[in-house]
């Protein structure tokens, strides 16, 4: 349901009330490693043919604007660095209040544990393709950011797709950013530059929003739905600023980055467009499919599908493919999923064996396996074939219904679990009840 999950707000608090004592800076290291130093830690290269580029794109400074991170293929560059897998300190920040711990304290944590990953990608590379590319819009999960989900973006990218992963502004992610100007009246103190990289930007100020939890008594479903449609129209806003792009209509990107865009213009197959997410970005997905025909597909990883009104199923045209998780998944939850099954559009469900909520995005592979199994961040599978297995389903299933010029037909038969670390449709017992 949520991006760590309530068992994992308690645990982390654990680690955190540790760490705090004096014997931390000497045992974090191994604990973050778990029980054997021959672990290998980090997020795992990609594995198609191209190389891959990332940048960051604001378009519109205000809160109402787009915001994402674009994946893409790329010319081979020695010049170009790879990025850092939390771009931000004040991402961290943003964590902390989620997971309800002291900002202060879970800065350092986060810091010695997370800080050094780089995401495998090439920060404002040119771009580079001998084709058209079609395109996914990503979704991340309730508490993540635009970030957090890069092994998969990154595959998809390396395998020849435009990804472009949002950052939402719904209060849901744990934190992101829009500018203010500076003759705004009404700034709030969060407003003020914090660090090097919030410095002020044409007559601009940097001002964070961070994640809004529920309110004491507070019911969850109307606050989830309204962030939902947000949701939705924030990923249709992102395909639209790149059918500008396509269009070599000129744009203009707030973050001054220095990957030049017009070379992306008609380098997208604009009848080829998806929508994936993970978790509320499941939701997303369905969401989106419902609002925005120029999807043509969607998948949705482990899918939480409480903040969708069920007036919205029936009236969802699009293929959609379910990944689940073996361990988060619950009666009610599929049975919603399972109201979506149509006779004559594909519908589709695998269950990856071994695997929990935090399956899919990059935290799995930056935790060791003590640390990593107790917050529920892995689970008894190998976290890079848990994902491995979810990229290769999902590029089947995107060749299937882009109508694709590929080999991803090769991995068919994962659409319908035939693996044995797979489980077709659902290991969940549905009773009538449910149903």
């Amino acid at each position: 349901m949520s991006f760590n999950g309530g068992f994992v707000q308690i645990a982390v608090k654990r680690i955190y009330d540790w760490a705090r004592t004096e014997q931390w800076r000497h045992k974090l290291g191994f604990f973050a490693m778990g029980s054997s130093c021959s672990n290998h830690l980090g997020i795992p290269p990609p594995k198609g043919p191209n190389h891959v580029g990332c940048t960051d794109f604001m378009m519109d400074h205000t809160a109402q604007g787009s915001f994402f991170r674009l994946y893409y293929p790329c010319q081979e560059t020695e010049k170009a660095e790879k990025p850092d897998w939390v771009p931000n300190m004040e991402y961290f920040y943003g964590l902390a209040d989620f997971m309800k711990i002291n900002r202060t304290w879970s800065e350092k944590i986060f810091e010695y544990l997370f800080g050094s990953y780089k995401i495998p990608a090439y920060m404002d590379a040119p771009f580079k393709s001998s084709e058209k590319c079609p395109v996914v819009i990503f979704s991340h999960g309730l508490g993540a950011f635009r970030t957090l989900y890069s092994a998969i973006c990154v595959e998809l990218a390396s395998q020849g797709f435009i990804v472009a992963s949002v950052e939402h502004r719904d209060e849901s992610a744990s934190a992101t950013f829009y500018f203010h100007e500076k003759t705004e009246p009404g700034l709030t103190q969060e407003s003020r530059p914090m660090s090097p990289s919030a410095s002020d930007r044409d007559g601009l100020l940097r001002e964070w929003m961070y994640y809004r939890a529920l309110k004491h008594g507070e019911s969850e479903f109307p606050l989830r739905n309204k962030q939902v449609k947000q949701r939705a129209d924030e990923c249709i806003l992102a395909l639209d600023k790149l059918t500008q792009m396509n269009s070599g209509v000129a744009v203009q990107n707030v973050l001054q980055t220095p990957f030049d865009y017009t070379t992306l213009e008609n380098s997208m197959d604009l009848c080829r467009t998806a929508v994936i997410g993970h978790s509320f970005g499941g939701a997303t997905v369905i969401e989106s499919l419902c609002k925005e025909v120029k999807f043509k597909c969607g998948v949705a990883l482990d899918a939480w599908m409480v903040p969708l009104d069920d007036e919205i199923f029936p009236r969802v045209k699009q293929p959609i493919f379910f990944i689940n998780s073996e361990k988060f998944q619950w009666a009610g939850n599929i049975s919603r999923m399972k109201k979506l099954d149509c006779t004559v559009i594909d519908r589709k469900m695998i269950t990856i064996r071994g695997t929990v909520h935090q399956s899919f995005p990059d935290f799995t592979f930056l935790t060791g396996n003590w640390i990593g199994k107790l917050m529920k961040l892995k689970g008894e599978i190998d976290p890079e074939l848990a994902i491995d297995l979810s990229n290769k389903a999902t590029l089947a299933f995107l060749q299937r219904h882009l109508h694709l010029e590929k080999d991803f037909n090769q991995w068919d038969p994962l659409i319908d679990g035939h693996d044995k670390n797979l489980i077709p449709g659902t290991n969940v017992i549905l009773l009538q009840s449910s149903m």
